[in-house]
């Protein structure tokens, strides 16, 4: 019972991690979300919930890319720790932002207040140019590791959809949706491997 249940979550959260970053992605092109209000506070919410829907991801992802050989574990909790240490890094960012926006009166006041946190020693790596792309570097290695061994967990394009979105993401953050959309895609085959059928993996 417990199994099952933990798959269908498993198998919701593989669909609503990166749905809920394509809205973010969505809710960031309105008009006014990039300054503080209602929009920043919507869009960054949804990141947030996003974000923390990966940690059952990144659990079933580690899952299922740990094979049996030391070599091969070895890999696969290298791969999930790096997922694990960027999303903590991505939630700590959110969570930063969503501190700004409640607290900044305009765009002017949130431009001084991050200019003060982001100047904190070891804030702007830790949490905006290095931290974070750990986060994409682990879901890649994972989804790379599951593609690559014998048993060919996820399909070889699920690892070329991530990566593409990632770069499409990192290349202009309008293209979240669509960098999101692609991960979607790039998780449906775990998602459908969510189901009772996992547990005989």
């Amino acid at each position: 019972m417990a199994a099952s249940t933990n798959s269908r979550v498993t198998g919701v959260a593989s669909i609503a991690a990166p749905a809920l970053l394509g809205l973010y992605g969505g809710i960031r092109l309105l008009d006014g979300s990039r300054a503080p209000g209602p929009g920043w506070t919507a869009g960054h919410l949804a990141l947030l919930a996003g974000l923390l829907l990966f940690v059952p991801v990144f659990a079933e992802l580690r899952r299922l890319a740990a094979p049996r050989r030391p070599a091969g574990r070895a890999a696969a909790n290298l791969a999930a720790g790096l997922a694990h240490a960027g999303l903590l890094a991505s939630v700590g960012q959110t969570v930063i932002d969503l501190y700004v926006g409640a607290r900044a009166a305009d765009r002017a006041e949130q431009n001084q207040l991050f200019d003060r946190i982001q100047g904190h020693p070891g804030v702007l790596p830790a949490f905006y140019t290095v931290g974070p792309v750990l986060f994409y570097l682990g879901l890649l290695a994972l989804l790379v590791v599951l593609a690559a061994g014998r048993a060919r967990r996820v399909p070889v394009w699920s690892p070329v959809l991530v990566l593409a979105g990632t770069v499409l993401m990192a290349a202009d953050l309008d293209f979240i949706a669509v960098g999101a959309a692609l991960w979607l895609a790039a998780l449906a085959p775990p998602a459908r491997r969510g189901g009772p059928a996992a547990a005989a993996l």
